[in-house]
């Protein structure tokens, strides 16, 4: 950030870093809705977010789901072994190649991952109401810059020319 030479924010940072304070509310927001829901389906919240994926693309492979939830392997593991452990997904070996473990949902994980739709349905219709489609076509439109604007920051930070700047 650029700063005057009072330390005060100047030009656009002053609305940046409201920008990522309310985003920040909003992420706390999230996650303590999909808590509730979570609570709602006696189950962790990471699991209820797997079965989403899993409902969304189909059997995929445990590097997808982490790289997808942007977690290190070993949490994505974590997650899926509670899972699977529960029945509610089951991992195979890839046909094509043996070394990658498929994950997919099983009878009773596509059930719960229903469950769990319904409520996050439920819940979207409950709390955007009052919005019109044009004020959430605006919002998704704003969000999905926002995403693409940080994901690009962070790739740049994360690339391998850029790995000693950051150390």
């Amino acid at each position: 950030m650029t700063s005057t030479p009072s330390g005060t924010p100047s030009g656009t940072e002053a609305p940046a870093v409201a920008l990522i304070s309310a985003l920040q509310s909003l992420s706390r927001a999230q996650r303590e809705a999909a808590a509730r829901i979570a609570h709602e389906l006696d189950w962790p919240r990471s699991g209820v977010t797997v079965l989403h994926l899993l409902t969304k693309c189909g059997p995929v492979s445990l590097t997808d789901i982490a790289a997808h939830l942007r977690v290190d392997l070993s949490v994505a593991s974590r997650q899926v072994s509670t899972l699977a452990d529960a029945g509610y997904v089951v991992r195979t070996v890839d046909a094509d190649d043996r070394r990658v473990r498929t994950v997919e949902l099983t009878d009773a994980g596509r059930d719960l991952a229903a469950e769990a739709s319904e409520q996050y349905t439920n819940m979207i219709d409950r709390a955007f109401a009052a919005w019109t489609p044009a004020d959430l076509d605006e919002a998704t439109r704003m969000l999905d810059r926002l995403i693409d604007a940080i994901s690009a920051d962070t790739a740049h930070r994360r690339s391998p020319q850029n790995q000693q700047e950051f150390a």
